[in-house]
């Protein structure tokens, strides 16, 4: 069964919420049916409260920001605490610039991943056109910025419920600034409740600042009665490195809200710009450019503000518009043109035919114009658009009074949907591109909550401007001196970035009309022509003054290994991986949806929606041209899960909207869409086969062999064709990848591991420590799949992919992998049947600074792996390894050797070794400690990095990066 996860805009929450439901449908009732939340009755609530009260176990907010990327992490663990089953809601705002690119659920210790698919062209018309109808999916329902991702399930009775979801967005520079915003609205108070932001930057940072929580209007308390970063907030950085934790307590977070609407968390940030060209980074075939030059002279500009006077306006409304006016006003510069226009059911020009230029009686008379405005009847929002366009253009035809180098644009605002005049929206659009006629942008704002936002969105987009939303609650002077003053200022004009035509394709956006000082340009592309290292940067652009002309050779190789540096350097995990390519998926998206929307006929409109589709498809980004489906996990009249179905119900779609992080049903229940790769689905039985062998395991103990490397990281061998046991450590460097199993060209089986680094403890002849915090398993036969695991985590990507919790037991069975995870303990992933391998998670509440939260391998079967497979621990699995005596002075411990009389004064001393192929390893003996400390094993433990004793050198072992199933260096493994 598949249920709808639909994108509310109708509650500016987060909230993980159970509600008692004694009387839940057996599963003979019809199982298409989409619970909507229970809303109990002010009159009981007093009494069902206790009762019914959603238990939040933990909740977790984790975001990395790789040069102004974010990927966002959101993990809600919700428990039902009754016997009886009971519904939770899932509700998590998400930026409406950003792209939900995973979603997974695990319900009574059963996964359920989403997909990501096509919408049908049918949804796509629907969702295209708005028609003047309110839909109460539309975006105005947003919190400004915001939308909420909802998710309704049931949890079978004293059992949790995981949900996880991802998100990514590009962060817009504004007002010479980063701003990431988290929404923490749990709606209750959290026991484990935490938020983390990462910033892992190219350049220095020049300014950054956690702000008060910001909830409405104004920041709310931070729990310390003090201004600055929220209570709990600790900040960790360097010079381009910034770790941010908030983790309130219980009794910190009853300080702020006793409710649990704690607010925003909000981050700004900006770093060092490069002078010239700007900051150009390469990875994975794959460059973004970042071009925000500054201390340049101001553009003039010509300006007419286009202001709605209707009825709707009165009150608040206009008294914040003119404040903000009358601040705008202060603000203009000597060079500037301007003039006013209102609109309601009539049109009013302030001073007709003409723009009038910045002077103390032109500011004083316009101040009396504005205090003078009175709102009154409708809406024509097509007679006020024309009749500033007619005013600019004139203006602008004017040879004599026209500025040669100047930026010309209108700022329009309204607060509601045309009723007077011109009422249809493709009409009213069409009017307005006649009349712009490409010879200056159009800015547009909206306020409140009866705005038609995609008429905005597309009278701005078509006119190279943009559209800004104003919430209800909002205070509107102060967001609208904002918007102001990020276009308020111009520095260039026409600007145009170009580079070497043999080298790139598929570059994004590289043509803008303006450019506004404290934004930045940002253009991203693939590189084609990998045998030449030289990319060839061009930026044209236009000042008050001149034609500017940049230009500039850049070395891609070096560009590449300077990015890989900084990402090894900051500990980046996985999201660093590829980051540059997602970006560019991300932009060239949202290029495609613009396009779309400017498209003049059917055929180039059809062009841009299937590209943007792929590419969608392609990063398992939610886009308006996409939906999201889930299975619906059923429950049982006694409260407990049912078992899997043999194949999945089919359940009707419902009308889609143009939302960006829409979720809906569809009519087929397919496996997910993977976010590294564009494969196509499977067969609609294929989910039951996914996922039937989905159940929570059973805590029993798990057979490990003693051949592993756990700890420090210390390496033990147990060698069957020899009866003996075989020991020794691996002193490697943080941020190297080291090859633990290769056998990438017979069975398809790679492992690597990725090691941290600790200072040792005091006292320790070691310089340092270092531990395995990511792990991963590659089977790419019969297809390509693998396992990536840390201390937190596990990413199981067979087709399907999914994010499972290290702190949840459960266990997946896909066509070519099983998983098995204990909570908090160890992982069992077993290949084909046959092939096993076991990963113990290590944690410490209170870890001393030497120790980190690490990962321990351990070979369990390694039946299935061929005689030629290699890698530090690989090699030995068939390795026929005999114990001999030498004689002689080998630097060995005195407690190893062994002493024979000849004679009367004749004593030779002779010292344990280990025959490997041809060569011998003078060993000792030593006891290691295994199994989490839970068993001793005896073994022979080698010297020097166990020189002698592993084929070739340490240096042979270090792979390029975790996924790299490259094969031994120096040949196969001979016997």
């Amino acid at each position: 069964m598949l249920l709808a996860v639909s994108v509310l805009f109708l509650c500016p929450v987060f909230r993980c919420q159970i509600t008692e439901d004694a009387d839940f449908a057996a599963p003979d009732t019809d199982p298409t049916a989409v619970e909507a939340p229970l809303r109990i009755p002010r009159q009981v609530k007093t009494l069902l409260t206790k009762e019914t009260k959603p238990h939040i176990q933990e909740l977790s907010v984790q975001t990395t920001i790789i040069s102004s990327y974010a990927f966002t992490a959101v993990s809600c663990s919700m428990l039902n605490r009754h016997s009886a089953a009971a519904k939770g809601v899932f509700q998590f705002l998400v930026p409406t610039a950003a792209y939900v690119s995973n979603f997974t659920m695990i319900v009574g210790g059963r996964v359920f991943p989403s997909q990501v698919k096509a919408k049908e062209k049918k949804m796509q018309k629907e969702g295209g056109e708005n028609n003047g109808k309110k839909n109460k999916s539309a975006p105005e329902q947003s919190k400004g910025e915001m939308e909420a991702f909802q998710m309704e399930v049931t949890i079978p009775g004293r059992n949790r419920a995981v949900f996880l979801l991802t998100y990514e967005e590009l962060l817009q520079r504004r007002l010479g600034r980063y701003e990431h915003v988290t929404s923490v609205r749990p709606k209750q108070l959290v026991s484990r409740l935490s938020v983390g932001v990462t910033i892992v930057e190219h350049s220095r940072f020049t300014y950054l600042e956690v702000l008060p929580l910001r909830n409405g209007k104004t920041a709310s308390s931070n729990g310390n009665g003090k201004a600055g970063p929220p209570v709990s907030t600790l900040i960790k950085q360097n010079e381009t490195f910034c770790k941010i934790s908030f983790t309130p307590s219980i009794v910190q977070q009853a300080k702020i809200a006793n409710n649990g609407m704690l607010g925003e968390f909000v981050v700004r940030y900006d770093v060092e710009r490069e002078i010239g060209i700007g900051d150009i980074q390469v990875l994975d075939g794959h460059f973004v450019h970042y071009f925000a030059p500054k201390d340049l002279p101001v553009v003039p500009k010509n300006v007419v503000f286009v202001i709605d006077t209707s009825a709707s306006m009165v009150g608040t409304k206009m008294r914040q518009t003119k404040e903000a006016l009358f601040t705008i006003l202060r603000e203009l510069r000597p060079n500037d043109h301007f003039n006013f226009v209102t609109f309601s059911n009539r049109v009013r020009v302030w001073q007709p035919g003409k723009l009038v230029p910045f002077t103390p009686n032109n500011i004083r008379d316009a101040k009396k114009f504005i205090y003078m405005i009175s709102p009154t009847g409708g809406t024509d929002i097509n007679g006020g658009i024309q009749t500033g366009s007619a005013l600019l253009s004139d203006y602008l035809s004017s040879k004599k009074e026209s500025h040669h180098n100047s930026v010309s644009l209108i700022i329009f605002l309204t607060d509601g949907r045309p009723t007077v005049g011109v009422v249809q929206s493709p009409v009213i659009i069409g009017n307005t591109k006649t009349a712009v006629q490409e010879k200056f942008c159009l800015f547009t704002i909206g306020m409140g909550d009866d705005v038609d936002y995609r008429l905005l969105e597309r009278m701005s987009l078509e006119n190279c401007g943009t559209m800004r939303r104003i919430p209800e609650d909002a205070d509107a002077s102060v967001m609208l001196k904002g918007f102001y003053d990020e276009i308020g200022t111009p520095l260039l004009s026409d600007i145009r970035v170009e580079y070497s035509e043999d080298a790139v394709e598929y570059v994004t956006q590289n043509l803008f009309t303006n450019y506004f000082n404290g934004s930045e340009i940002v253009v991203a592309g693939k590189l084609t022509n990998r045998s030449s290292d030289s990319l060839h940067i061009q930026v044209t652009a236009s000042n008050s003054e001149r034609s500017i002309v940049l230009e500039k050779d850049v070395s891609v190789t070096e560009r590449e290994q300077e990015t890989e540096r900084r990402l090894a350097e900051a500990e980046a995990g996985p999201n660093g991986d590829g980051y540059v390519e997602r970006l560019w998926g991300y932009m060239s998206v949202k290029d495609g949806l613009k396009g779309r929307l400017r498209s003049q006929t059917s055929a180039e409109r059809e062009n841009h929606t299937q590209r943007a589709t792929n590419l969608s498809l392609t990063y398992n980004f939610l886009t308006p041209l996409t939906q999201m489906t889930v299975e619906k996990p059923q429950t049982l009249a006694d409260g407990t899960l049912a078992q899997a179905q043999k194949e999945a119900e089919a359940t009707e779609a419902p009308p889609a909207s143009e939302s960006s992080n829409q979720l809906s049903e569809d009519d087929n229940s397919l496996t997910p869409q993977s976010l590294q790769r564009n494969e196509p689905p499977k067969p609609i039985s294929a989910v039951s086969k996914a996922t039937s062998g989905v159940s929570k395991p059973a805590k029993k103990s798990v057979t490990l062999s003693k051949t592993s490397a756990d700890g420090d990281p210390h390496f033990v061998v147990e060698v069957p064709h020899s009866k003996l046991t075989m020991c020794f450590n691996i002193n490697g460097e943080p941020g190297h990848v080291l090859r633990l199993v290769t056998d990438h060209k017979h069975s398809g089986v790679t492992v690597n591991g990725a090691l941290i680094g600790a200072p040792a403890p005091a006292g320790s002849h070691k310089e340092q420590r270092t531990y395995f915090s990511t792990i991963t398993i590659v089977a790419d036969k019969p297809h390509r799949s693998y396992i990536e695991v840390t201390p937190q985590k596990v990413i199981l990507d067979d087709r399907d992919r999914m994010i499972l919790p290290c702190s949840s037991s459960v266990s997946v069975e896909t066509p070519n992998l099983a998983v098995v995870i204990i909570a908090n303990a160890n992982l069992t992933v077993t290949i084909r049947g046959t092939i096993q391998f076991v990963v113990l998670f290590h944690h410490y509440k209170n870890p001393a600074p030497y120790q980190r939260d690490h990962l321990g391998f351990y070979i369990s079967n390694s039946k299935g792996l061929s005689k030629d497979t290699h890698g530090l621990l690989g090699q030995f699995l068939y390795e026929d390894i005999g114990l001999t005596q030498l004689s002689g002075n080998f630097s060995t411990a005195g407690e190893n050797r062994t002493q024979e009389t000849l004679g009367k004064n004749i004593t030779l001393t002779s010292y344990p070794a280990l025959k490997v192929k041809d060569r011998t390893v003078a060993v000792m003996k030593k006891s290691r400690r295994i199994y989490s400390g839970k068993q001793t094993v005896d073994c022979w433990f080698a010297k020097n990095n166990a020189a002698k004793l592993i084929d070739g050198q340490y240096s042979d072992y270090v792979a390029s990066h975790l996924f790299d199933t490259g094969d031994w260096a120096n040949g196969t493994n001979t016997h």
